[in-house]
């Protein structure tokens, strides 16, 4: 279902000309709404592309708190490694959020399992046929438990993880998974803002010199203003993953169980 249509008379941001954008946002182990969702836009492309080259943006935290985390990663796998153009001439971009960077912080120092589970970490394990240790604070089981995983994993799903993009710009947008730094220029900003701030941004009022496109912190709905999109639902507990559509001067929304 598309819904939410905005059109803004000043201060427009724009699409590349004669492009499509789908912004997806955050999915967190949800791989049944990330097809449908993507069923969706699918659907959306066929009524309204027109040969008209198409980009998807997928704004990070892929896995954890859902329980389908390494399902989602097949998936995302799937089409980036597709040598198939299909019906579409289609440019996928995969960034990185903060929980992609909580996994790889643990293979690389696993007693930030401790912290790594109390936010979704224990769904990830699961999902590769693992379990958290039964002792918290037992640095030699996070060890066995980091190797582990590591295994289950394999190179491809570590690459996938490490390969991932911090921001990308289309047109008079940025995507990024968190937000912006206020006060600093786009070749100023810095990952680990663009993968966790959030209050500073959210309550800014200032513009950047693109309109930032971002997940990160869930709302019922998704919200617009004159600086940011925000498209993170909260799809883990609400069962609602929400893309944003942008075309030329327009925004509109697309979104599972509606």
């Amino acid at each position: 279902m598309l819904h939410s249509w905005f059109k803004r008379k000043n201060k427009q941001k724009f699409a590349p000309e004669g492009q499509l954008i789908y912004a997806i946002g955050d999915v967190h182990g949800r791989d049944d709404l990330l097809l449908e969702l993507m069923a969706k836009i699918t659907a959306d492309q066929r009524a309204t592309a027109e040969g008209r080259p198409v980009n998807i943006v997928l704004l990070g935290d892929y896995i954890d708190r859902g329980m389908g985390s390494k399902a989602v990663v097949d998936i995302l796998l799937g089409w980036k490694n597709s040598t198939d153009p299909g019906e579409f001439d289609v440019n996928m971009y995969f960034l990185k959020g903060n929980h992609e960077e909580a996994i790889l912080h643990f293979l690389a120092d696993p007693e930030f399992g401790q912290q790594w589970v109390s936010y979704g970490g224990t769904e990830t394990l699961l999902s590769y046929g693992l379990q958290q240790p039964k002792n918290n604070e037992d640095l030699a089981a996070w060890e066995a438990t980091a190797r582990a995983l590591c295994s289950a994993m394999g190179p491809q799903h570590i690459a996938f993880m490490q390969d991932l993009l911090p921001s990308v710009t289309l047109g008079d947008y940025i995507f990024v998974h968190a937000g912006l730094r206020p006060g600093k220029k786009l070749e100023q900003q810095i990952e680990q803002d663009m993968l966790w701030i959030r209050e500073e941004f959210l309550n800014d009022t200032a513009s950047f010199e693109k309109k930032v496109v971002h997940g990160h912190t869930a709302k019922q709905e998704p919200y617009q203003d004159h600086r940011r999109i925000g498209i993170d639902t909260g799809a883990y507990i609400t069962g609602v993953l929400t893309a944003v559509r942008l075309e030329t001067d327009t925004v509109s929304f697309l979104q599972t169980g509606l």
